[in-house]
């Protein structure tokens, strides 16, 4: 036997153990049943059962050894995800919840296929009602077998501290497994072996990122951890390369003509990839036609090809605080696809003659060609809009007239709006934050949305007209389901504690929510409200079956306006143009067995993105506060807990921990149905929702996380303290 040759190792060992299906064996004792003679080829046989087990092709036990995974008889099957709390919620394959505590976790890692047996029935608790309870019997299939920490040493052993909260142990690393890492390094460690959960995980250093603490080493880190790829496939590439940078008059033809409209894009200064533009003409007194123009990304992302596979796996663009980890490549993302101006661009097209009252009264697509008369920025925009003049003011203003009526009816209708600051930086030379900036929403943003909004819902209704009996109209929606009852009467207690009424009688009704969000416009709570509230509120996916989208308070809806950073865009401008054409029954068939797999993919896509970006974010604003450390700061109590309260910084959406044990002077009880720190002794009170003064005492790169104390602390008193009862 070649000793080189994994694959035959691999074959061997599953031949062997098919034949002795009830049986398990130790490394050595396969190594003798193998005819294994060398050293080498023995350590290539512990390096592919290794890989077999954290595969799920083969389990190990201290005491049985390797042996084939026994089927779910007796258990079920699911998904595992671990809290930041101590507990896992496993999904099972029926949709079923079963809650599973931090000592049943046996060898599961969050993430991971694993077989769970059922512990008791449904029972009633002091936080859930009713709910399933199991242990984790057997980890079927590893999520992942990667994970990126800090390496610290112990006196003979090195073992890394994984970012991951959810990571429930260390890993540990022998000595001959750092490779060129040194303690306190951030590195990538590969699992290689976790079968008893007496013990902690075995993993070896796959490679070194940097010192930990830097924050171009952490952006890295969050690349890492959350697997988003760096560069494209060679023959994605070589797909790219080939696609000409002209467009074909033969392929012009075949398309409408818009090159002679005004159309305009509006996009923020640094964009480079412009997926949509927008043209207006009034038709008389009482009618507009709305055009909303967006790039057509499948005339050059065709199905199947390499370039769409990979487009498939991305999901989604990720936007980073410092960078972009683009869906497409750049030849596309930037240049053939992005409808910059005064050149011409293929788009697909949706024309909408709408009444002044903002109905639509007719519809139309049209696979076109454009050619952008100018590229605006919202503030270029913003202020056409205040001084009414400049380029194509006429137009801007209809827009303007235009997006306004959309938003009032929409919000007649019961929409929730949803205004989540962002933050942004400023960078230095070097690339480090020197200011942390607070996205404003401007009335030009408000016109592009409305505009978009409205082409997704047009999209959709034109889709799902109301169906026959039986007939197959497969397509990609974006739906969000309604709350959670549950949690939105925690919600309802929460805003009311601030002071702030919230009715929630019977059904969860969308106008409420409005008025509440509505009424805390220009508080000091304001975001705070806003990031609870959203948080109460069912996570928006993509989905084959439409149930409309609570949030919008539209009935149909879908996403058709960013096919250059979102996948399902591209899918549905496919779906679109397939049915404009007359799709045949047997793609239908297709599209009706693959749809479910492909949106779910894609809503999972979306959040893995969504949590890079905040960790990004994150360590941006950990170190820009490293340059303020005993600077004071105004702030609101975002949050009251039995350690302490975590607080938002005003302006700067940073937010820390005041810990219970730098609060001096009293001794503090947590009044848990007042959200509240009471002092025992002087009656002190922390509340959330407070406004208070606080300093910067530490900043924790490599845990993201930033500790206050009160403002009148010494700080350098406060951390002899904390130097003493280490000591002690």
């Amino acid at each position: 036997m070649n000793p080189m040759n994994r694959s035959d190792f691999h074959a061997k060992v599953l031949s062997y153990l098919d034949k002795h299906p009830h049986e398990g064996f130790k490394s050595r004792q396969l190594k003798r049943r193998l005819n294994i003679t060398t050293d080498y080829e023995f350590e290539t046989l512990r390096d592919v059962l290794h890989k077999m087990v954290n595969k799920g092709e083969l389990a190990w036990t201290k005491n049985r050894g390797y042996h084939r995974v026994k089927t779910a008889s007796h258990g079920i099957v699911g998904t595992i995800a671990m809290y930041k709390q101590g507990f896992a919620v496993v999904t099972t394959e029926g949709g079923e919840e079963v809650y599973v505590d931090k000592e049943s976790y046996s060898t599961a890692l969050n993430g991971d296929t694993i077989e769970v047996a059922l512990l008791a029935a449904k029972k009633k608790t002091k936080n859930i009602e009713q709910r399933i309870e199991g242990e984790v019997v057997n980890v079927l299939k590893r999520a992942q077998t990667e994970f990126v920490g800090t390496l610290q040493r112990s006196q003979n052993f090195y073992f890394v501290l994984p970012d991951d909260a959810k990571m429930p142990r260390d890993i540990y690393v022998a000595g001959e497994a750092i490779q060129d890492a040194r303690s306190g390094d951030k590195v990538l460690v590969e699992l290689l072996e976790w079968n008893d959960p007496a013990r902690n995980p075995e993993g070896k250093v796959i490679s070194v990122l940097g010192k930990a603490g830097d924050p171009f080493v952490e952006l890295q880190s969050v690349i890492k951890a959350f697997r988003l790829p760096t560069s494209f496939p060679k023959n994605v590439e070589h797909e790219v390369a080939g696609i000409p940078n002209t467009l074909p008059q033969e392929e012009i033809k075949k398309r409408l003509d818009l090159r002679k409209k005004i159309i305009v894009t509006i996009d923020p200064h640094d964009a480079k990839d412009f997926d949509d533009a927008l043209s207006i003409e009034k038709l008389d007194d009482s009618t507009y036609q709305l055009g909303v123009h967006i790039a057509d990304v499948s005339a050059y992302v065709k199905e199947g090809t390499e370039l769409d596979k990979e487009a498939y796996a991305r999901g989604t663009s990720v936007y980073l605080a410092n960078q972009v980890v683009p869906m497409l490549p750049e030849k596309l993302s930037n240049a053939l696809c992005s409808l910059m101006p005064n050149v011409d661009r293929y788009a697909y097209s949706c024309m909408m003659t709408i009444t002044a009252t903002g109905k639509v009264k007719e519809h139309s697509f049209a696979r076109s060609v454009i050619n952008s008369k100018r590229r605006f920025t919202y503030e270029e925009v913003e202020k056409i809009l205040d001084d009414k003049k400049g380029d194509f003011s006429a137009e801007l203003t209809l827009l303007w007239t235009l997006a306004s009526t959309l938003r009032k009816k929409r919000m007649k209708n019961g929409s929730v709006d949803f205004d989540s600051p962002e933050a942004k930086f400023r960078y230095d030379e070097k690339g480090k934050p020197v200011e942390i900036l607070i996205k404003k929403r401007l009335k030009s943003h408000q016109l592009v949305e409305e505009c978009m909004l409205l082409a997704n819902q047009t999209v959709a209704q034109h889709i799902s007209p109301v169906k026959k009996k039986n007939e197959i109209q497969p397509f990609v929606y974006r739906v969000h389901d309604v709350p959670d009852p549950d949690k939105l009467r925690s919600l309802s207690q929460f805003v009311q504690q601030l002071g702030h009424p919230l009715n929630i009688t019977g059904s969860a009704s969308s106008k409420e929510l409005q008025k509440l969000l509505e009424s805390v416009k220009g508080t000091k709570e304001e975001n705070l409200i806003n990031e609870v509230a959203l948080r109460s509120m069912a996570k928006a996916i993509y989905s084959p079956d439409n149930i409309g989208h609570y949030g919008l308070a539209f009935d149909h809806y879908t996403h058709f306006t960013s096919p250059i950073r979102r996948y399902p865009d591209l899918l549905v401008h496919r779906l679109l143009d397939e049915y404009s054409r007359g799709i045949s029954e047997s793609r239908k068939e297709y599209y009706a067995k693959r749809l479910k797999e492909w949106c779910k993919h894609c809503s999972d896509r979306e959040r893995v993105a969504a949590e890079a970006e905040r960790e990004s974010v994150k360590v941006m604003q950990v170190e820009y506060m490293k340059q303020h450390i005993g600077d004071e700061f105004e702030g609101i109590i975002s949050g009251v807990m039995q350690f302490g309260i975590f607080i938002e910084i005003n302006d700067l959406l940073v937010e820390g921990l005041l810990h219970v044990r730098d609060m001096d002077g009293d001794f503090y009880s947590y009044d848990e149905k007042q959200y509240a720190l009471i002092g025992e002794r002087k009656g002190q009170r922390y509340r959330l929702g407070d406004s208070i003064i606080v300093k910067v005492a530490k900043v924790d790169p490599e845990r993201r996380k930033i500790d206050f104390v009160p403002a009148e602390i010494d700080i350098s008193i406060t951390e002899k303290k904390k130097s003493k009862r280490r000591r002690h």
